[in-house]
């Protein structure tokens, strides 16, 4: 994989988790109710994802250039 690939996966993946975690904020904010089909369904997925990204097993498994516990090669 390229160094340019690389770096635009990460970017696309920080970017998912950057708005993964400030989702809640967001709607908070915006006054949109939290009680909307599609809102709390976005707020679950959001969380549940941001939560199995931060276990430990899963940083295992992802590349060197993904992990937060890892220095990024490169």
């Amino acid at each position: 994989m390229s160094d340019a690939t690389k770096r635009t996966a990460r970017t696309i993946l920080q970017t998912a988790l950057g708005f993964a975690v400030a989702l809640p904020a967001i709607v908070a904010a915006s006054g949109i109710p939290e009680t909307l089909p599609w809102v709390a369904g976005g707020l679950g997925v959001a969380g549940g994802f941001a939560r199995v990204m931060a276990l430990p097993g899963v940083q295992r498994l992802l590349p060197g250039w993904l992990r937060t516990d890892a220095p990024a090669n490169g």
